[in-house]
């Protein structure tokens, strides 16, 4: 059981049993571990003293939108889960949908790992999803109760909308509706980091609209008389990386390596920042293997099965057999540059500028989010690649208190990288 502390200064209110407590999953895309460091953020600040503090979060690999988003539904890493990249696509018809078309493909994404709607619902609770990534998709013949799908064109930057929302999900499906998890997605400030840079001005802008947005949103959760009830999760799924304005000849262009050609690949996935996957042809694959691997100082290349154990990225039929991916700083272009974003993720998680924010106490995988949302809600978990035993450490013992019940939880910050 949970609740939101008012204070540090003492063991926090104690849950008395009626009503039953509810959870919003906010994530705001793309924001980075210490974008709170260079912009003041009162709203988030106060959020920090409410609640519990850590250094960052670790978000999965590959660190972009639908496969880290699908991790903190699900707590399944990414070669688990099957939901390996933005895009979709068919290597024998060699179609690809984009992110956005992706999220009605329902195969995709109803891969055998359950999102936490769906096995709330099967368990007698009422859940909603606003634009969060996953919404659209059917699984195993479900889908989120109550839902809005963002639109084709959708200006990710608009503040007015953004508090529309807010209102909707507050005002109209926790309190009138009465759901117990509603989860709840902004698309910034990850447009304008990959437009303008992480160190961009506009980029501590976007910031400070997310720091009001969250303090309108605590404000609205104690207009319609929330505060002691509802659970609120801040999180993220990456966070952005500074790209190397770098001459033609430094730049990972890989019809420039030589002994690589396209003509010795069946289906490529490149052109998409630093992360690239390649199906070579029938008795290619050491050849094109061995003409990349080595052939530029800041590209890695793995056969899939080779690939780190620590990345939870080889394990997946619908990962292709060579697996690409840059150091910090780089993009990786086919056969010239399509991209100009002066900000990308998808890096390797290790890195810094991928790590995520996240007020609770010791080291955390976004796996782990999961079985903590899980608590919160008072559900059993599916099979699930989080630690159980961390979230201890984020609750409030009741027993110290007269409580009869297990703990209270405190206010969680997961602003992610």
């Amino acid at each position: 059981l949970a609740n939101i502390l008012d204070s540090v200064s003492g063991p926090g209110p104690v849950f008395t049993g009626s009503p039953r407590n509810k959870l919003l999953l906010i994530s705001f895309d793309g924001f980075r571990w210490d974008y709170d460091r260079d912009v003041s953020t009162p709203h988030l600040d106060k959020m920090a003293q409410d609640g519990v503090k850590a250094a960052y979060i670790t978000p999965p690999f590959i660190t972009i939108t639908s496969p880290s988003h699908f991790t903190l539904l699900t707590g399944r890493h990414v070669e688990n889960h099957g939901v390996i990249h933005n895009i979709w696509f068919n290597t024998t018809t060699q179609e690809k949908k984009q992110y956005y078309m992706a999220q009605f493909v329902d195969s995709y994404w109803d891969n055998g790992s359950l999102p936490i709607w769906i096995t709330a619902q099967r368990q007698g609770l009422k859940t909603g999803s606003l634009h969060f990534p996953g919404t659209a998709a059917t699984y195993q013949g479900e889908t989120v109760a109550v839902r809005q799908v963002e639109p084709r064109f959708y200006d990710h930057s608009n503040e007015t909308d953004w508090r529309l929302n807010i209102d909707k999900v507050i005002g109209g499906w926790f309190n009138q509706q009465d759901l117990d998890f509603v989860s709840l997605y902004f698309g910034e400030p990850d447009t304008v980091g990959h437009k303008y840079g992480p160190d961009s001005p506009e980029r501590r802008d976007m910031v400070k609209q997310v720091d009001r947005t969250v303090g309108y949103i605590r404000d609205k959760i104690q207009e319609h008389g929330l505060t002691d009830q509802l659970n609120i999760i801040i999180t993220t799924d990456h966070g952005m990386n500074s790209i190397l304005q770098t001459g033609m000849s430094e730049k990972i262009i890989l019809s420039n390596i030589p002994g690589f050609s396209f003509s010795d690949i069946k289906f490529q996935l490149l052109d998409y920042g630093p992360v690239g996957m390649l199906l070579p042809k029938e008795g290619k694959l050491e050849k094109v293997y061995q003409a990349l691997k080595g052939g530029h100082p800041h590209l890695n290349v793995y056969k899939k099965e080779e690939m780190p154990a620590r990345l939870h990225y080889s394990n997946h039929p619908r990962l292709l057999p060579l697996i690409l991916f840059a150091d910090p700083g780089y993009a990786i272009s086919g056969s010239r540059q399509l991209q100009f974003n002066k900000g990308d993720h998808g890096f390797d998680n290790e890195l810094m500028d991928m790590k995520a924010i996240f007020r609770a106490v010791g080291p955390f995988d976004m796996v782990s989010v999961y079985p903590l949302m899980c608590h919160l809600l008072g559900i059993n978990p599916e099979v699930n690649d989080g630690d159980s035993s961390i979230i201890k450490h984020m609750l409030v013992s009741q027993e110290d208190t007269g409580g009869e019940h297990d703990a209270v939880l405190v206010t969680v910050i997961i602003t992610t990288s």
